[in-house]
């Protein structure tokens, strides 16, 4: 029944969120609230960015409700916290809304992200410990502070660089939480139900995926509403804090093999299991974290600002190699579960081995699904290379082999896609076949 109360939460938030978002998606259209389309946007109609905000008052609703639950009641016991979490929240949605509409600078965005980061470490929703075999390490105040804050602007960031497709925050971020609230469900599992089972961590992770989920359906290709920067930042900050938050609740013993009663570990035996607290965050976070990291060494070796835009993401590349939207977020979604549930599953399988062995294929599975597009494009002009010169220019495909003079109909950047490259390969068959 416990999960009933984080049911509870999660369900508010997505309602309100749905609720919300629907009204501005309304009231920006009935009054031009959307700016225009630039050059690196996928999208190719104006579409309203105020999504955030109706994230935004779905999380302060869940909170509202939560603090009316007894179940609760030690989470609102350090009122701090939870007011920190609120205006860092808060800060963070009217820096993206004002970089939704007047395109700050990034400098002005860093400053602020620093600033809501440092009220949440300020208020105690800071590292407290780091796991590791045989041992927990906990590092000065200082350390702390400054590790809690980096962590914080980093996940928002990285979560902020990948909005780039209709849904793929929302459900990067479903999938994540989800697989993270079970995490922590799991390592605080304990005697007392009311401190172990309902924790600060747990509860932010169920109100992010009900807040997502609610702002999904209106975010789904084609999307009529955008999170922006408000709601990117602000998902990327909660999830950051839930991580955080976490820390405090692991139990030393059950992590590091030290209990006396060995059915109190979690996981098999062995190390691996003990590095799962430091792991699974990152594993969660793989896609963004990758993205943010190429985007930056990108940006720094051509002289720019970390922060600069550009056309060059994960997602742009998906698209490129001609996956479809729709495909490009699947492949998204794919490669997030697969690399968070593989952490979770040495902690729920006795021989740890066995998840990496499944976790191994699941990502070879995606490795191939994402690579599947360019296999087709070589198939197609091995194709046309190996059919005769005149069938070839009868059929009107010698474009598509890029050894042929034709090619440089394409521009340089924006190669055939493999839409064109298929229909190619028909029209090259159907000549050939037809006598």
């Amino acid at each position: 029944m416990r999960i009933v109360f984080y049911l509870i939460v999660a369900g508010s938030s997505a309602i309100v969120t749905y609720g919300l978002a629907w009204l501005i998606y309304r009231m920006s259209h009935r009054y031009r609230l959307y700016p225009k389309i630039r050059a690196r946007d996928v999208h190719t109609r104006p579409t309203p960015r105020l999504g955030g905000i109706a994230m935004f008052l779905g999380i302060v609703a869940a909170f509202a409700i939560g603090s009316f639950l007894p179940q609760f009641s030690l989470i609102y016991a350090d009122p701090g916290k939870i007011l920190a979490i609120l205006g860092a929240a808060l800060l963070i949605v009217l820096i993206g809304v004002a970089d939704d509409i007047w395109d700050l600078d990034w400098l002005t965005k860093l400053a602020g992200q620093i600033i809501a980061a440092g009220l949440l470490a300020w208020q105690g929703v800071q590292i407290g410990s780091i796991p590791i075999p045989g041992l927990i390490v906990i590092g000065s105040p200082w350390m702390s502070l400054i590790l809690s804050v980096f962590i914080v602007v980093l996940v928002m960031n990285a979560i902020n660089f990948i909005d780039g497709l209709d849904g793929l925050v929302a459900g990067v971020a479903i999938i994540s939480n989800s697989v993270f609230f079970v995490y922590s469900y799991l390592i605080s599992y304990g005697t007392s139900e009311q401190t172990d089972y309902f924790n600060l961590s747990q509860f932010i992770a169920a109100v992010v995926i009900g807040a997502c989920l609610g702002f999904l359906p209106l975010n789904w290709h084609p999307a009529r509403l955008f999170m922006g920067d408000a709601g990117a930042l602000l998902i990327g900050m909660l999830m950051a804090a839930s991580s955080i938050a976490v820390t405090g609740n692991i139990d030393p013993c059950r992590l590091n093999g030290q209990c006396s009663n060995p059915t109190d570990l979690l996981g098999a035996s062995g190390l691996l299991p003990a590095f799962i607290p430091i792991l699974l965050p990152f594993a969660v976070l793989i896609v963004p974290l990758l993205d943010f990291g190429l985007a930056v060494f990108r940006r720094l070796r051509a002289g720019k600002s970390p922060f600069s835009a550009d056309r060059k993401h994960l997602h742009h590349r998906l698209l490129d190699m001609g996956h479809t939207h729709f495909h490009a977020v699947l492949i998204f979604y794919a490669w997030t579960a697969v690399a968070s549930v593989g952490c979770l599953l040495v902690l729920l399988v006795e021989d740890w081995w066995w998840a990496l062995i499944i976790t191994g294929i699941g990502l070879v599975v995606c490795t191939i699904l994402t690579l599947a597009p360019l296999s087709r494009r070589k198939a197609v002009e091995y194709a046309v290379q190996s059919a005769d010169a005149d069938l070839a220019l009868d059929a009107d495909v010698a474009a598509f082999d890029p050894l042929d003079a034709a090619a440089e109909r394409f521009e340089p950047d924006q190669e055939p896609s493999v839409e064109e490259a298929e229909k190619a390969f028909d029209k090259l068959h159907e000549k050939g076949t037809t006598p």
